[in-house]
């Protein structure tokens, strides 16, 4: 996916720090912009800053350092200027229980300047047919899914998504990404967080990486995916060995290991190492069993970018383990 070119940076973040009592540092002075019209995502582990970051955006707390600008405005000190602008979506909503889907939706619309109808914003999301049921009865998929259909109520022209398919089954997943690709497409500017790497890697524009508060990598997809090692993978026939390929470092491995029979490459560059590993194989007459040739994925990546960032902040290798303390540089 190709980055958007956007003429308009609809959120600006600079240099974003945020404080809690007792001085736990949650956001350490990052900075990211938003084009209007792109699917923006915040991945991270749990305690990354993706949320604290989030409600900073929603103008929820003021910050403890930098600037956060929403249509130019302060999200925090001028609310009136942009919360008409902007739809939100919790990570999870409080709604009465004993009210219907219809009775809650129509209820948040009162609160919406020209909000749509409530079979409308119901059939965005997929609950028309559950209008007339009491929300206490609603799965917890189903209330994802009344989340969504209120934070679509005004039509936003900033969608916040914290977390917007937990709960949800495969196709009520596969539907949203959907309905949030057509937002993008009508112009909506999307900033979403999700533990679902795949999709992120599906929806996302551009994206960050988190970190202990701090931005780890940020760049489209691609780009990030780009910066991690490729594998292939295949087993050879009984009789043959590794010892038996041509140099690696001539294929351009970097690394290797070979498990159970399995043997498992990886490279930077994915052409060359396939290229010369498949020329040999035919001139050798051998077959590559179960040959896997593939780019890292984004799980890949973000595993990657998280153990190098831990190994940078604490001296451990990513584990847990200090090396530091066991006289191995770090």
């Amino acid at each position: 996916m190709e980055a958007r070119n956007t003429e308009e940076h609809v959120i600006e973040v600079t240099g974003l720090r945020r404080v809690y009592g007792g001085g736990f540092e949650a956001v350490r002075g990052i900075s990211f912009h938003v084009g209007r019209g792109e699917v923006f995502a915040l991945l991270g582990t749990n305690g990354a800053g993706k949320t604290s970051t989030v409600e900073l955006l929603e103008g929820l707390a003021p910050p403890s350092g930098g600037q956060v600008r929403v249509f130019g405005h302060d999200p925090h000190g001028e609310r009136d200027a942009v919360r008409p602008r902007t739809g939100v979506m919790l990570q999870e909503g409080g709604f009465p229980s004993e009210l219907t889907v219809a009775e809650t939706t129509r209820m948040w619309a009162g609160c919406v300047s020209g909000a749509r109808p409530v079979d409308e914003a119901l059939g965005l999301v997929g609950l028309s047919r559950k209008s007339g049921v009491r929300v206490k009865q609603l799965s917890g998929g189903e209330r994802r899914r009344l989340d969504l259909a209120l934070a679509l109520l005004g039509r936003p022209e900033v969608l916040f998504l914290d977390e917007p398919t937990t709960g949800l089954d495969a196709e009520g997943r596969r539907d949203t990404w959907d309905l949030v690709r057509s937002l993008r497409d009508n112009g909506t500017t999307v900033l979403l967080t999700t533990h679902y790497l795949e999709e992120a890697e599906s929806l996302a524009d551009r994206l960050a990486i988190l970190h202990r508060g701090r931005i780890a990598a940020t760049g489209t997809p691609e780009e990030v995916t780009a910066a991690q090692p490729s594998r292939i993978v295949f087993r050879l026939p009984d009789g043959w060995f590794v010892g038996d390929l041509p140099p690696l470092d001539r294929l351009g491995v970097t690394a290797h290991e070979v498990s159970g029979g399995v043997v498992r490459l990886q490279t930077e560059e994915l052409q060359r190492t396939a290229t010369g590993l498949l020329v040999w194989a035919e001139q050798a007459g051998v077959t590559l069993h179960g040959l896997d040739v593939r780019s890292a994925s984004l799980e890949e990546a973000f595993l990657g970018i998280a153990r190098d960032a831990a190994r940078e902040t604490d001296g451990t290798d990513g584990t847990g383990t200090d090396h530091a303390s066991e006289g191995v540089a770090a």
